[in-house]
C-alpha cells in the first residue's frame, strides 16, 4: 500500500503543477479534467501526509523510549506518546484503505429516482406517495434539491407512479442502494376486520446521464434567411432578419424571427438546436439503462423485497444484510442515514475483501 501512496502523491504533484501551466489554463475542458482528478486525490494524499509525518514523531518516541531505563519518568511519558501515535495511525490508514476502494464513477451524480405501486391496488399507491415523501425529506435533510418530472395519482390519494431528479453533492452514492422492492406490512384504513396486509412499491435508482458536449459543425446546417412576417413594424417585416436553420444529419429545423437582428436570431435558433441534440443524445444515453432499471426493480412482486416496512411490529428491515430497526416513524420521516449507513459500510467492506483477494 505504501508504494502506491507514494505514486497516487506523485500525481497529486504533477497535476498540482499542471493547472499552473499556461497551456492548461488556456484550454478550459483540460483544467476542468485536471482539477477534477486533483480533487479526487488530494484527500488521500492528505491523509497520507499526515501518516508520514506521525511515523516520524512515533520512531523518534522508538528511539526515546530505547536510550531510557524504565524506572525514568520520562519513559512512560515517551510510551504513552508512542501508543497515542500508533493508535492514531491505525485510524489514519484505516481511512486510507476505504479511500483507496475503486469509486463508483457514478457517485458524483445526480439521481432520477421512480417510485411506482406494485402488488396491492390502493394501499400500494397509498405507500408508494409515503416513499416519495420519505425520500423529499432526507433529500431536505441533506441540503439536495428534488425536480419533480411527473406524477400519476390515484383515487385513493396515493401515487400510481412518481419521477423525480434529485440534485446535490454524493446523491447517487448514498440513494443507489434503496433501487428494488419495498413491501409494506399493515392494516389498510379501509379494512374493517383488522387484516394485516402486504403490498409492494418498487423503487428504481439511476444516475443521471451526463450531458453531451454538443458541437455542431457549419457543414452540417443549411441556414436560410427571409423576412420576419406578423407584427413588428416596417423594419422587422422588410429586412431579411429570420433565419431557419436545418441540421442536415437529423433533419431537425428550428426558426427564430423574434429580434430584429438576423445573427441574434441565429444565436438564438443555435440554442434551441443544440438543446434539441442534446434532449436525442440524453434519451439514448436513458435507453442504454433502462435494461438496469428492469432489473433493479423486477416486475414489483412482493416476494422480489429488498426491504420490508412492518407497521404492527413498528420495523424496518433491509433483507441483504439482516438489519433490523425499530423505529418505522423516524424512518418515514426521512432520518434515512441508520438504514443507508451500514449499506455503504457493508458493500465497501465487500468490495475491500474482492480486492484483497484479487491482489493475493
Amino acid at each position: 500500500m505504501q508504494e502506491k501512496l507514494a505514486q497516487i502523491e506523485t500525481t497529486h504533484d504533477d497535476l498540482t503543477r499542471m493547472l499552473a501551466d499556461p497551456v492548461v489554463l488556456a484550454d478550459q475542458a483540460k483544467y476542468r479534467e485536471t482539477n477534477k482528478a486533483l480533487s479526487e486525490i488530494t484527500h488521500v494524499v492528505a491523509l497520507y501526509r499526515e501518516v508520514k509525518k506521525l511515523e516520524i514523531e512515533r520512531d523518534g518516541a522508538e528511539e526515546m523510549l530505547a536510550s531510557l531505563p524504565k524506572d525514568d519518568d520520562l519513559y512512560l511519558l515517551a510510551q504513552e506518546e508512542r501508543d497515542g501515535l500508533n493508535s492514531r495511525l491505525a485510524e489514519l490508514l484505516d481511512e486510507i484503505r476505504v479511500e483507496l476502494i475503486p469509486k463508483d464513477p457514478n457517485d458524483s451524480r445526480n439521481v432520477v429516482l421512480e417510485v411506482r405501486a406494485g402488488t396491492g391496488g390502493d394501499e400500494a399507491t397509498l405507500f408508494a406517495a409515503e416513499l416519495f415523501r420519505m425520500y423529499t425529506r432526507y433529500a431536505e435533510q441533506k441540503g439536495w434539491k428534488v425536480n419533480i418530472l411527473h406524477i400519476s395519482e390515484s383515487e385513493a390519494g396515493g401515487m400510481k407512479d412518481v419521477e423525480a431528479i434529485i440534485e446535490g453533492k454524493g446523491v447517487f452514492s448514498r440513494l443507489k442502494y434503496e433501487g428494488g422492492v419495498h413491501r409494506v406490512q399493515r392494516v389498510p384504513q379501509t379494512e374493517a376486520s383488522g387484516r394485516i396486509h402486504t403490498s409492494a412499491v418498487t423503487v428504481a435508482v439511476l444516475p443521471e446521464a451526463d450531458e453531451v458536449e454538443i458541437d455542431i459543425s457549419e457543414k452540417d446546417l443549411r441556414i436560410d434567411r427571409y423576412c420576419s412576417s406578423g407584427p413588428g413594424g416596417q423594419g422587422v417585416n422588410t429586412t431579411y432578419s429570420a433565419v431557419r436553420l436545418t441540421h442536415e444529419p437529423t433533419g431537425i429545423v428550428v426558426t427564430c424571427q423574434d429580434e430584429r437582428s438576423q445573427i441574434k436570431n441565429k444565436a438564438k435558433a443555435l440554442r434551441v438546436l443544440k438543446s434539441r441534440l442534446l434532449q436525442a443524445e440524453e434519451e439514448k444515453a436513458q435507453s442504454e439503462l433502462s435494461a438496469e432499471r428492469r432489473k433493479m426493480v423486477g416486475s414489483g412482486d412482493r416476494s422480489e423485497k429488498i426491504r420490508t416496512y412492518n407497521f404492527p411490529q413498528n420495523r424496518v428491515s433491509d433483507h441483504r444484510i439482516n438489519l433490523t430497526l425499530h423505529k418505522l416513524p423516524a424512518v418515514l420521516q426521512g432520518d434515512l442515514d441508520p438504514v443507508i449507513d451500514p449499506l455503504v459500510n457493508h458493500f465497501q467492506a465487500e468490495t475491500m475483501q474482492k480486492n484483497a483477494a484479487g491482489t493475493t
